[in-house]
């Protein structure tokens, strides 16, 4: 009975060394981004979703065209990669969604009001 115990205990801790999930590594989508603060949490802009989008991954979030979404950052372009800002949604019918945050493409949207000028640039982490 005690080699069943300490058995279970070996594999246990063999487990727990060596997990059997691994995270899926992403593509950094840019070094840089300008915000209006240090720490990226003052609203730059509000904007409209002029189209749907639906996000590929968890780094990003879903947008329907009309939706407002407020803007906390702004991606520097790098080489061959699209423009991406920063925000959170908001509306009527995605209000569970407010307080996440989540990149989309700047193409998509157009600007209703600047609250602040993004003049800071801030290594993306």
């Amino acid at each position: 009975m005690t080699q069943h115990a300490y058995l279970v205990v070996l594999l246990l801790c063999l487990g727990l060394m060596c997990p059997l999930v691994t995270g899926i590594f992403m593509d950094k989508l840019a070094s840089k981004k300008l915000c209006a603060d240090d720490n990226c949490v003052y609203t730059i802009s509000l904007v409209r979703a002029e189209e749907d989008y639906n996000a590929p991954d968890c780094r990003f979030i879903n947008i329907k065209k009309g939706q407002l979404i407020y803007v906390y950052s702004k991606l520097v372009k790098e080489k061959d990669s699209g423009e991406f800002w920063a925000g959170s949604v908001y509306g009527e019918q995605y209000e569970d969604h407010m307080g996440t945050v989540g990149y989309f493409p700047s193409s998509l949207v157009s600007e209703q009001h600047v609250y602040q000028e993004a003049n800071k640039t801030v290594p993306t982490t």
